[in-house]
Order: structure tokens, then C-alpha cells, then sequence
């Protein structure tokens, strides 16, 4: 059998909103929340792509690589949480179309390649904590982080000695021109 690759495409966060977002969570949460998402792992997932081969990683990336699509601006200003899925998480309260535009255009791709896609509605959001054990206390909207989007990224999840990484494998510019 030939070995895959549990892939995924997602827009990477600036190091210094990371490092804002970890600051805010420790002040916002109780420490048993649930297992809090390390902060070089913060990303908002466009499309997953879950384990795939090197020629349909290929492929997909060729794909990938067509898009033409105008740069967003993204804010991140809600938080909620998800109980089936144990799920803590903020994202845009509206998300920009330039974002919607993009996760579509993978998950199309994606789903056109043979990767299962779920039917549920795309939600922009990143994760925050995961494996949530009960109702968590939402913060009140009082955050609010900014900035240019240029770019999206294929990353890998791998996990290593009891850890999930996520390692970055190529990179896109989405253009900022008319």
C-alpha cells in the first residue's frame, strides 16, 4: 500500500496575533477547559484533505497553485465552542468573501480529487482548545485581531512522541493586483 500523508490547506496565523491569542485565552478560560492547542498549531483550516497519497498531494497542489484570487483582509472577533466535537474556538464574525472564495475553491478541488468533504456549511474558525468536557463560559466579544491575508498553506499533521505537529509543505501568494 502506498503511504499517504494526512494533509490539510489553512491560512497561517501572524506570530505575533498567536502570541496575542495565547496571552488572551490564558486570561479568558479555566485551566481544565481542555487541551489547549499549542500556539505554533493555530491556523484556520481552509479544506482537510485527511490521508493521502504523494501523487494526489501532486495533483492537488497543481491545483492549488491555479487560484487567482485578490488578498483579505480577516478579523477575528467571536468565539464559541461546539459540544459535539468538544470544540473551543474564534473565528470572523463575518467572514470575509475573499475567504469563503478560497476555502470553496479547495474544498471543490478537493472533493473532485476523491477527498471526502463534509456537507455541513463551511464555519472560518480556529481552534483553541479541543476535547471541551462539558459547557465552557464563552468571553464576551471583547477582542478583536486583525490582518492581511496573502497567502494560504499546505500543511501536514504529524504526530511524534504523543505531540501533533503541523508542518508546513508549500506555500501559495494569492495576488494583490486587479
Amino acid at each position: 500500500m502506498a503511504e499517504t500523508r494526512r494533509l490539510f490547506f489553512a491560512l497561517e496565523l501572524p506570530a505575533d496575533v498567536q502570541k496575542q491569542i495565547i496571552q488572551w485565552r490564558a486570561t479568558q478560560f479555566p485551566e481544565d477547559t481542555g487541551r489547549p492547542i499549542a500556539a505554533a498549531n493555530l491556523h484556520l483550516t481552509l479544506a482537510f484533505l485527511g490521508d493521502i497519497s504523494a501523487e494526489k498531494q501532486k495533483a492537488l497542489c497543481q491545483l492549488a497553485g491555479r487560484i487567482r484570487q485578490r488578498g483579505f483582509t480577516l478579523t477575528i472577533d467571536d468565539a464559541g465552542q461546539w459540544l459535539r466535537s468538544s470544540v473551543v474556538w474564534i473565528g470572523p464574525r463575518h467572514a470575509p468573501l475573499g475567504l469563503i472564495q478560497l476555502a470553496n475553491m479547495l474544498r471543490s478541488q478537493a472533493a473532485r480529487s476523491g477527498c471526502y468533504q463534509s456537507p455541513q456549511p463551511f464555519h472560518p474558525h480556529i481552534t483553541l482548545y479541543r476535547n471541551t468536557q462539558r459547557a465552557v463560559p464563552i468571553p464576551s466579544p471583547n477582542f478583536r485581531w486583525q490582518y492581511q491575508v496573502d497567502e494560504f498553506v499546505l500543511y501536514e499533521s504529524v504526530f511524534k512522541q504523543g505531540r501533533t505537529r503541523y508542518q508546513e509543505l508549500q506555500r501559495w501568494s494569492l495576488s494583490n493586483k486587479e
